[in-house]
């Protein structure tokens, strides 16, 4: 195996890899990317958001993409902690078990700026046999500005 860092997006199976938020074979996507820590207590995932993406509040990012971003980094994350919760390594042959959001609690604290780094971490609360529970902050210029907490579970072999 090499150093090359990979996303957890990129361990996603062929029919997930379509996400408008973060399938890395969606043309017209966003292509976030999670990762996971040096240490793999927590995942990040950063962005720039587009221009087009402004809400109601001029120069700042719209809410709908706000809980967007909090919804794929979530899943993504719950994936990896699950993953990790296994024993398993995280390398570029896996294929990584798929989750999707049951519950996505946000906290708005302050409008996030656009044209600046926006950097999400998440950290597991809980981890069940089906279910995760992810904690995320969302910060601009080293400020929070957004907090969640998701509940995610693991896609069904018959979805």
């Amino acid at each position: 195996m090499t150093n090359k860092k990979f996303s957890i997006q990129d361990t996603y199976g062929e029919r997930f890899k379509h996400c408008w938020g973060c399938g890395p074979d969606n043309e017209s996507g966003l292509h976030l990317k999670s990762y996971p820590s040096e240490d793999g207590t927590s995942c990040i995932a950063e962005i720039i958001p587009d221009a087009k993406y402004t809400g109601g509040v001029p120069q700042n990012l719209f809410g709908g993409m706000i809980a967007m971003l909090f919804d794929c980094h979530g899943t993504a994350s719950a994936a990896y902690f699950k993953h990790k919760d296994k024993g398993l390594e995280l390398s570029e042959d896996t294929v990584i078990g798929r989750f999707i959001t049951a519950r996505l609690e946000i906290n708005f604290k302050k409008p996030t700026p656009m044209a600046e780094t926006v950097k999400i971490i998440a950290e597991p609360l809980e981890i069940g046999d089906r279910k995760v529970i992810v904690d995320m902050k969302m910060y601009a210029k080293e400020e929070l500005r957004a907090e969640a907490k998701m509940v995610a579970v693991a896609v069904k072999d018959n979805m």
